[in-house]
């Protein structure tokens, strides 16, 4: 049994906090936040531990995985504080504003030997794992370009000051939008060579941008665009779009389904043939044990869950895989129209783990429980 502590009770917290709840492995000793009315409304209707210091909550519950759901400014020192204290932690997208602090914090959890990993939670979404796979068997042949995209309706007019408008707070549309498509560029393709063309627009912001234009470089003759607008009303809800073009086919993707075009069907997967195929997140997809806002949110932190269990340090969506990511975002920030460039030399690479392995091993974990007479946790 694993104990965890819940760091932000926000939107993303609160959800966070009702799937790992709910989780046979989990028991939530302690949940922390800066307001007392949530604090006292989760405490007066579940009975869990509240605490407004997140490190005496730290220091007193023996807490062994912390769940951090702040605002971006504060992921850096709250991570630190959790690993030299020999925490796991779940930290939610972005992982760093600054990617010094997060190649350092990569590195303290990997010499710590914790299990890490951001809330990038596309990369459990069965459409998107299944495009990783057939890129994997290069079954579109060499990829020549590729589009990113999402779209929502977050600021429909010009709002008052929140931490999500504050640049130095939560980044912007860069960094809690765009940051969902470049997350599974980096997945799919590594870090890229440069950025160039970039534009931050205002729509109704004011301190930050609302929408995020910019061309991407592999080198290798690969291309990419990024289009990004959270200023978008003719979209009821987020919308992330990703389209490969390749040597011998294409992929349009989102989350509810994966279509690919194959001139020849020959290096691609089991069951796909030469001209169009469709994949549906609901075929590619397990069931979890708790659902609130979509399969991924639970299947992401389960898959955290059981690699503590496992001690399986590296995994998809650590720490380092974010890395990579926050060193994009900060050149499309920073406007180096040049190299995306390594804080230091050599390093980390996205992860390697299959897409569709961490679905495998859940699927075989709900398996042995069934034929396990002992039956489960009520």
């Amino acid at each position: 049994m694993v104990k965890v502590g819940i760091i932000g009770l926000g939107k993303m917290g609160l959800s966070h906090y009702s799937i790992i709840n709910a989780h046979e492995d989990v028991e939530v000793v302690g949940v922390c936040d800066s307001n007392g009315y949530v604090l006292d409304v989760l405490h007066k209707y579940t009975g869990v531990e509240i605490f407004s210091d997140f490190e005496k909550m730290l220091d007193s519950r023996g807490v062994q995985a912390a769940v951090i759901s702040t605002p971006s400014r504060l992921h850096a020192p709250m991570v630190r504080a959790c690993l030299e204290r020999g925490i796991h932690v779940f930290c939610e997208k972005p992982f760093c504003l600054d990617p010094a602090d997060s190649l350092a914090l990569a590195e303290l959890a990997k010499e710590k030997g914790l299990v890490c990993q951001v809330g990038y939670h596309n990369r459990f979404v069965g459409a998107f794992g299944e495009v990783k796979r057939l890129l994997d068997a290069e079954a579109i042949g060499r990829v020549t370009h590729v589009l990113a995209e999402a779209y929502g309706p977050v600021v429909l007019k010009p709002k008052g000051t929140t931490w999500r408008s504050q640049k130095d707070e939560g980044g912007g549309a860069l960094y809690d939008y765009a940051a969902h498509p470049l997350d599974l560029l980096t997945w799919y393709f590594g870090r890229p060579d440069s950025v160039s063309g970039t534009i931050l627009g205002h729509v109704f912001s004011t301190e930050t941008e609302d929408e995020v234009f910019t061309t991407i470089d592999w080198g290798r003759g690969m291309s990419g665009q990024l289009s990004v607008s959270w200023s978008d009303e003719s979209q009821r809800k987020m919308t992330t779009k990703i389209t490969i073009w390749g040597t011998n086919g294409r992929i349009n993707v989102d989350r509810q389904e994966c279509q690919v075009y194959l001139r020849d069907a020959t290096e691609a997967p089991n069951g796909y043939v030469a001209g169009w195929n469709v994949r549906y997140t609901t075929e590619l997809t397990g069931e979890v044990d708790f659902y609130v806002r979509g399969e991924e949110y639970s299947a992401q932190l389960d898959a955290w869950v059981r690699r503590i269990g496992d001690g399986e340090v590296d995994g998809i969506g650590d720490f380092s895989d974010a890395t990579v990511t926050d060193q994009l975002l900060s050149a499309i920030r920073h406007g180096d129209s040049g190299q995306v460039r390594p804080i230091l030399a050599g390093d980390a690479s996205p992860s390697q783990i299959p897409a569709r392995g961490w679905l495998a091993r859940l699927r075989e974990r709900r398996r042995t429980r069934r034929l396990n007479t002992t039956g489960r946790k009520a």
